[in-house]
């Protein structure tokens, strides 16, 4: 008996909504081929409305949206809204309401020519970054002191609990063995400076890895990782980091596999309900041109499958956004595809 999903749409700011109709234009062949059968529900969570009611999400929100099987999120981000007030009201809302606590970040360049670093083909950029998406920085802790003043001090905390941390560390090393490639976790820090959360981490990481003797470690340091994405990424299996850390390597991996066009991530809870994202902005500039490339996004959809349980029809998402990118495109940057958005996403839908 085929399975019924619920799933709900977030289409978002900027081109946010044209890249996810394109996903739910792939995911509807999909179906079909894969005999599987959803609902979606569109929330608006945007910029827009902000403006007019000065709502995002609120509690009752986060309570419905536990029911859904999975959140498609197109993007955030409205250049009339002041830079935080979304980001914070929409995606952090929802990253720690729902403890999405882990961000999947994977990092796989599909074509040669797609990638800025030299020499360096496919096999050797195939790589998945486990950011910790609940805490550290990004728990918003901390505190003026004489605001306004010549005297102003700025303290902002980098909150990690053992059990924070261990989950992250433990679903990085169960990955890597579900994965089974390189079969190696690479801790990401910066324990020379950063000397109490990154003992812990450390520490945790070392205890865990007790629990793996089939997988290789490592450490490096956050700004040795940024190098050795450009020198060496054939390097990296499986990396986990922090929730600022994670943020910042994603985006430079990003680029080495042919730039936010082709970046998706997922937003994480094993045990209850995930998000899953283009992890490009909303390009204001972009909006209503039909220029933008949606295969992130139809990535991100490829990703919500596989989450849920539906790994051929992820497979064969994947095997498209292949097919396509490289037989097909002159780019994978906005406007320069030689297709527009909307014929990207029926180039993908027709390859299912």
């Amino acid at each position: 008996m085929s399975q019924n999903y619920k799933i709900a749409v977030i289409g978002g700011d900027g081109t946010g909504p044209e890249v996810v109709n394109e996903g739910l234009k792939v995911l509807k062949a999909a179906s079909k081929e894969f005999s599987f059968t959803y609902e979606t529900k569109d929330f608006d969570f945007s910029g827009k409305r902000y403006l007019k009611t000065s709502k995002l999400v609120d509690d009752s929100d986060v309570e419905e949206l536990k029911k859904y099987s999975a959140i498609y999120l197109g993007a955030v981000g409205d250049p009339d809204v002041k830079p935080g007030i979304i980001e914070k009201g929409v995606l952090l809302k929802l990253r720690f309401s729902l403890d999405q606590y882990i961000n999947l970040r994977p990092v796989k360049l599909y074509d040669e020519k797609f990638c800025p670093l030299k020499d360096k083909k496919p096999a050797d950029v195939d790589f998945i970054v486990v950011r910790e998406n609940s805490e550290g920085l990004y728990k918003g802790m901390g505190e003026f002191k004489d605001k306004g003043t010549r005297d102003e001090v700025a303290i902002q905390i980098s909150y990690n609990t053992r059990r924070g941390v261990e989950r992250c560390i433990r679903y990085a090393f169960e990955y890597a063995r579900r994965r089974n490639k390189k079969k190696k976790v690479t801790l990401c820090g910066k324990t020379n400076v950063l000397t109490y959360a990154w003992d812990l981490w450390q520490r945790t990481f070392n205890e865990v890895a007790k629990e793996y003797p089939d997988i290789a470690t490592d450490y490096a340091h956050v700004d040795a990782t940024t190098m050795w994405f450009v020198k060496n990424p054939e390097w990296f299996d499986v990396i986990v980091t922090d929730n600022l850390f994670g943020d910042i390597i994603t985006d430079l991996g990003a680029m080495i596999q042919g730039g936010m066009g082709i970046a998706a991530g997922g937003n994480i809870n094993p045990e209850g309900v995930s998000m899953f994202e283009p992890i490009g902005g909303s390009a204001p500039k972009y909006t209503g041109k039909n220029v933008i490339n949606p295969l992130a996004a139809i990535c991100a959809a490829g990703m919500m499958l596989d989450t849920l349980g539906e790994t051929k029809a992820a497979e064969a998402v994947e095997k498209a956004v292949i097919k396509v990118s490289t037989k097909k495109l002159k780019s994978l940057a906005a406007g320069k595809m030689g297709y527009s958005t909307t014929e990207v996403g029926d180039l993908v839908a027709k390859n299912i």
